[in-house]
């Protein structure tokens, strides 16, 4: 049987990850997990979430390791999204709208995915920046605001600081029409997260490999 490890927690939920694939389940990566996952001998090791700011963050050495050790290492969405744009040609395999974007140098910062969460709950506090960008692009596409008003909004956004960055605290500082603001934050809401999307498609796919073992 293949033996799966995957760091997640806050772009998607562990409850909602089992009934898309059996794996174990750990709390959002920091430095020294991988190093300790590598001792139990997986085949696969997702990483999806993991802490920026509060915790070292996990070491690039340490997936160079996993990777030299034949152990299948797979990124998306988040802390996943980031290292596998570092460290796809070494091998690494890169999942997602927010992989992509980093690869592309779309996205350039940790910033861009990183959030506040209660570490107890592993419940986000904040919003992530890629995620409010995305919406906003999907926003223009249904003409619900223009391209000026996306770069408008994502400025607000980019310029507090990421624990406090939610939509609520933007939209204080949005200055827009009344009808016009409703209609987007309605619209906001509505959508599901990129970085939820992405996790969603990183599971898929190490259960598609996983058969294939």
């Amino acid at each position: 049987m293949t033996k799966i490890i995957v760091y997640l927690g806050l772009s998607i939920q562990e409850e909602e990850a089992k009934t898309i694939l059996d794996a174990d389940y750990r709390t959002p990566v920091k430095r020294g997990d991988i190093l300790k996952a590598i001792s139990e001998k997986p085949d696969i090791i997702g990483i999806i979430d993991g802490v920026f700011h509060h915790t070292p963050a996990v070491a690039h050495k340490e997936i160079m390791k996993a990777l030299k050790m034949g152990i299948t290492v797979v990124g998306a969405s988040s802390m996943g999204a980031l290292r596998a744009s570092e460290l796809d040609d070494l091998g690494m395999i890169g999942i997602g709208y927010v992989y992509k974007a980093y690869r592309s140098g779309k996205i350039t910062s940790d910033d861009d995915v990183a959030l506040s969460f209660d570490p107890e709950r592993n419940v986000p506090i904040s919003e992530a920046l890629v995620n409010i960008d995305y919406k906003l692009d999907l926003a223009v596409k249904e003409e619900i605001i223009s391209e000026e008003d996306k770069e408008y909004i994502h400025n607000i956004a980019k310029d507090i600081y990421y624990p406090k960055r939610s939509y609520q605290y933007i939209f204080s500082k949005v200055e827009m029409e009344d009808e016009k603001k409703t209609k987007l934050i309605d619209f906001i809401l509505k959508e599901k997260d990129i970085k939820y999307l992405d996790a969603i498609e990183a599971l898929e796919y190490i259960k598609s490999i996983s058969e294939e073992e």
